[in-house]
């Protein structure tokens, strides 16, 4: 898999590095002379170059890319290059960095972008899903928010512990997708039960994120989804 990076700060010569190891292609870009720095990461393909210009990614011949990632510390340039990305060369998929949660409405399909990462909301969801235990966290949007990642601890007074995976009548389109046991993931089992403590994933539309926390947690609705 070929992979572009807009921005060689830190997160992206780091990014670059976890890429690399699993066998994968990488360019750099950045327009920033002193940003440039290739023994940092020998492996990569450099180039010195403004990731919001056509030209530029031209140079890059972005259109051969199967991932765009734009990793700089300006949400303006990131929304750009995935813009570009998706619209001017067809790159399939699209990672865009939000550096400020103010900005995070922005990074949807209409500006190219597939998956938005925040990472200040990352870093509130975990301590979130650290302490929390019977609310519904939010962890990751996918989609431009038309679908979410979340997590619940399941609550021993929850009525779903010791109901198998298979008679779990989830609201709406909610997908389990993991369950972490003991610090162990494990794919969910139709003839296994979920138990309390039990960390459940799923992804689920936004729409039916409250109904699927009651459903988990019966309480006041209005306070089981902890927008992190």
């Amino acid at each position: 898999m070929r992979v572009v990076i807009a921005g060689a700060g830190n997160v992206g010569r780091s990014i670059a590095r976890e890429l690399i190891a699993n066998g994968h292609q990488v360019l750099l870009v950045d327009k920033a002379p002193e940003a440039i720095k290739t023994a940092s990461v020998p492996e990569a393909e450099w180039l010195l170059a403004d990731a919001c210009e056509l030209a530029s990614l031209e140079e890059a011949e972005l259109e051969t890319c199967d991932v765009a990632i734009a990793a700089t510390g300006d949400d303006k340039t990131n929304l750009v290059h995935s813009l570009l990305a998706k619209t001017e060369f067809g790159v399939p998929r699209t990672v865009a960095r939000v550096n400020h949660p103010s900005n995070e409405w922005m990074f949807d399909d209409l500006w190219g972008v597939d998956v938005a990462v925040s990472t200040p909301r990352l870093m509130c969801a975990l301590v979130e899903e650290a302490v929390t235990v019977g609310d519904l966290v939010r962890l990751l949007s996918f989609r431009g928010g038309h679908a979410n990642l979340v997590e619940m601890t399941l609550p021993e007074s929850s009525p779903r512990v010791g109901v198998r995976v298979g008679d779990l009548t989830l609201p709406g389109d909610a997908v389990l997708v993991a369950i972490i046991r003991d610090g162990t993931a494990r794919a969910p089992e139709r003839d296994g039960a979920v138990e309390a403590s039990d960390e459940l994933l799923f992804v689920v539309d936004p729409e039916f994120e409250a109904e699927l926390a009651y459903y988990l947690s019966p309480r006041d609705r209005a306070a089981v989804v902890v927008d992190a």
